[in-house]
């Protein structure tokens, strides 16, 4: 990684995850850019994933970090931006396979369905696995162009 800070964000279902694995990035060393939400309030998910998306495109994260109830309408919003393959995540292989074969820069995870420590194990394999280009740089490249 290139030393940027890593985005991270939620809705009001994935608070308490956020909130964990914000503190776990800290703890790896990492900076990060914590762009809400802020607590339990019932907020919109697609809000929370533009503006992390937003952080990734202009360069202020490298990679980025979603979490809502199920982690499926949060990335689906952030994938609706070029440059941004969010891969919902729901154990540690499906993390590292999603940096590995389809250079994922953001990580998506569903707070009602993974405990938090699979969830620290995704963000762990998420982080520390390079992408390995070869066969798969060209399946990556189609995405940026709609497939």
């Amino acid at each position: 990684m290139s030393g940027k800070p890593i985005a991270i964000a939620s809705d009001h279902a994935g608070y308490d995850l956020k909130a964990t694995l914000a503190e776990e990035l800290v703890a790896m060393g990492h900076e990060i850019v914590d762009l809400g939400t802020d607590g339990q309030d019932s907020v919109d998910y697609p809000d929370f994933a533009k503006d992390m998306t937003r952080a990734i495109i202009d360069g202020r994260a490298e990679r980025g970090v979603l979490v809502c109830g199920t982690g499926v309408g949060i990335s689906i919003a952030a994938n609706r931006h070029p440059g941004i393959r969010a891969a919902l995540c729901h154990n540690e292989t499906t993390a590292r396979l999603a940096r590995e074969h389809n250079d994922a820069n953001v990580l998506a995870l569903g707070a009602r369905i993974v405990g938090v420590e699979v969830a620290k194990d995704c963000l762990k394999a998420f982080l520390t696995t390079e992408f390995a280009g070869g066969r798969h740089a060209k399946r990556v490249a189609k995405l940026a162009d709609g497939g």
